[in-house]
């Protein structure tokens, strides 16, 4: 071993370093040996020499790591030398967090959502632990050969003294990471064949998957692949084991539905995508009012055929999680989110808000409707409604959304509606923070919510967090062309604008008339000063409003002064003061300061939504030495 070098048990190159309390020896080495068995080279102190806590290379291997390790306790908080390992895993966006005995990280971490271990978990987070680690390696690691049952080899480096470790033979983990695939927990819930022999019925349909799938990505012990994703197999004009390859998980959740005016019949299978072979499956014939209860049973019953402990974070009440008992009232909610995902027109997402209403009325403490109706009315104020009518409807649905995290305090969807309204209208980024970091917290298994979480957090310079949060959105979502475009978003707000091509091509072949994801393309295209390519990309833009300033800017860069200016005047006429934040990059990529900074006061005065890129916005760099434009900044909070 070099000075300059780090070296595990195995004398690889360490590429994860863990860091615990000496006190808490005894329960980090099973971690240890987990990360090991995965194929990780681990760096812990029990490779230094006696009585040695820190050296050169332990330096070298914490710099050097791909993934810092932090195992919290009550006594690894107060350890300085666990801070200082912990920050600087945090300040390189590396670390991953676990706590021994079920303590909260201490101030300064406690932003990441830690993996708890505590009361014998370990064995059931081994999967979610190894996923956490490999994602921040360029490639998955090779799992060690599982070793004979008995005594294990690790020598522990105690004061100088060599104590042999028993009891942690390779049996105890047998079949848990070599022997079986990291996904092997995951699951996609297809959506429900309607058998109603109404089409008006597949709402209905469609909406019992959703909540099945909702209360399996509660469960931390599954991997659950998002509705975006699963939808995309509609028409089941593939095998079993194709879908299940696609959409990157192991089972298949299918079912029919089959509803009548006061009953409803389900028919369920769990299918295994690796065989094609049905692993279980159930029929349900209920009256209407216990759709509920079915709900629940179909989600225990895969639960339990996917895991040996079902309710690990504990069986939590309908109201808890936003639900109702009143069956017309999920009805309305049901029909309500089917024109919403439509994503259509004003006329669609209004019919939205009318059913999310009717359902509220018919059950005042429908958490979930409340959440839904506060996205809704954000939504139509961003995009359809005069500018002296959004105060109005922002405070209402600040309101409506407030409330819906009182009813429902362990509904991710409620908290993740809070901070979307809270930034993206009421443009208050700090106010945001706390329920989007409570969203996270409760919906690791949503991927609207990670990516929503996702891109507030690129938006306001968590880049770390954002990054992470988007790689865990595409393991859930991997055939959602919008989850590929907020990856490409956020690496944009990162300004790596290279790594955020990838994505936005993949979102682009999965659909080739997905508005945005163009204009992003060409925006990173543009600062990589690959000007031709921009143009063609944002030629290509269907929205306009994003489309036009890019053309616009590049026509600019290239000297065609007259195409600038035929461009940002179809912007004016077209989009008048709803396109006041796109002037405003123009006119500051035109060396237009005076004009650029007035027009971002008219924004701000509107309350225009896209101030929220300004803190990271790199089309208006030009600006950011400018007083005026300094103060800006303070008053939105940035400064």
């Amino acid at each position: 071993m070099t000075s300059g070098q780090a070296t595990g048990a195995g004398g690889k190159p360490t590429t994860v370093f863990v860091s615990y309390s000496r006190a808490d020896q005894k329960r980090a080495l099973p971690v240890i040996e987990l990360l090991e068995r995965a194929g990780f080279a681990v760096w812990w102190d029990g490779l230094i020499g006696g009585g040695e806590r820190f050296s050169r290379t332990t330096a070298t291997a914490l710099d050097t790591a791909k993934a810092v390790v932090v195992l919290w306790s009550q006594t690894s908080t107060d350890s300085h030398w666990v801070h200082d390992e912990a920050t600087s895993g945090r300040d390189r966006g590396v670390l991953v967090p676990l706590s021994l005995d079920g303590t909260e990280p201490p101030l300064g971490f406690r932003q990441f959502q830690f993996i708890d271990v505590s009361k014998g978990r370990l064995r059931a987070e081994a999967d979610r632990i190894v996923r956490a680690v490999a994602a921040l390696h360029d490639a998955p690691p090779v799992p060690q050969p599982a070793k004979p049952s008995g005594v294990d080899r690790r020598m522990v480096l105690a004061g100088g003294t060599g104590l042999v470790l028993a009891g942690l033979g390779g049996a105890w983990w047998s079949g848990l990471i070599g022997g079986a695939r990291a996904e092997a927990n995951s699951v996609a819930v297809l959506p429900f064949t309607n058998m109603s022999g109404d089409p008006e019925q597949a709402y209905f349909s469609d909406g019992l998957a959703a909540e099945v799938r909702a209360e399996l990505a509660r469960n931390s012990l599954l991997q659950v692949a998002a509705q975006a994703s699963s939808n995309q197999f509609r028409d089941r004009t593939d095998d079993a084991r194709t879908m299940s390859r696609k959409l990157g998980v192991t089972y298949l959740l299918d079912g029919n539905v089959r509803k009548s005016a006061d009953s409803v019949r389900i028919a369920a299978e769990l299918i295994d995508g690796r065989t094609g072979f049905s692993q279980w499956s159930q029929s349900f014939e209920r009256p209407l009012t216990n759709v509920f209860a079915v709900q629940d049973e179909i989600a225990e019953a895969v639960a339990s055929a996917l895991t040996a402990r079902v309710a690990d974070p504990g069986k939590r009440s309908s109201a808890e999680t936003g639900g109702t008992k009143d069956v017309a009232a999920y009805d309305a909610f049901l029909r309500g989110k089917d024109l919403f995902d439509q994503a259509a027109n004003e006329a669609t997402d209004r019919a939205a808000l009318a059913r999310f209403e009717e359902a509220i009325a018919l059950d005042p403490k429908y958490g979930a409707a409340h959440a839904a109706r506060a996205l809704a009315l954000a939504v139509i104020a961003n995009q359809y409604v005069p500018v002296e009518q959004r105060p109005a409807m922002f405070k209402d649905a600040t309101t409506t959304a407030r409330h819906g995290t009182e009813l429902a305090p362990k509904l991710a969807q409620a908290f993740s509606a809070l901070g979307f309204v809270l930034h993206n209208g009421l443009l208050d980024w700090k106010a945001a923070r706390a329920p989007y970091d409570r969203s996270f917290e409760l919906g690791a298994g949503d991927a609207d919510v990670l990516t929503r979480y996702a891109l507030f957090c690129a938006r306001t310079g968590r880049f770390n967090e954002a990054t992470s949060a988007m790689d865990r959105a595409i393991v859930l979502d991997r055939l959602n062309p919008r989850t590929y475009r907020q990856q490409g978003q956020v690496a944009f707000a990162a300004r790596r604008y290279a790594d955020a091509i990838p994505p936005l091509d993949r979102a682009l072949e999965l659909n080739p008339k997905m508005g945005t994801a163009n204009s992003v393309k060409g925006s990173c295209l543009l600062f990589l000063n690959r000007l031709d390519e921009a143009r063609i990309a944002f030629e290509r833009e269907p929205s306009l409003v994003v489309g036009l300033p890019g053309q616009a800017v590049v026509a600019i860069r290239q000297n065609r002064t007259a195409d600038a200016e035929r461009l940002f005047a179809q912007l004016v006429s077209e989009f008048g003061d709803i396109g006041l934040y796109q002037q405003a990059q123009v006119l500051a990529q035109w060396n237009k300061p005076a004009e650029a900074l007035a027009t971002l006061e008219r924004a701000r005065a509107q309350s225009d939504a896209g101030l929220i890129f300004i803190r990271n916005d790199p089309f208006l760099d030009p600006l950011r030495q400018a007083p005026e434009f300094l103060r800006l900044l303070k008053t939105l909070g940035y400064a």
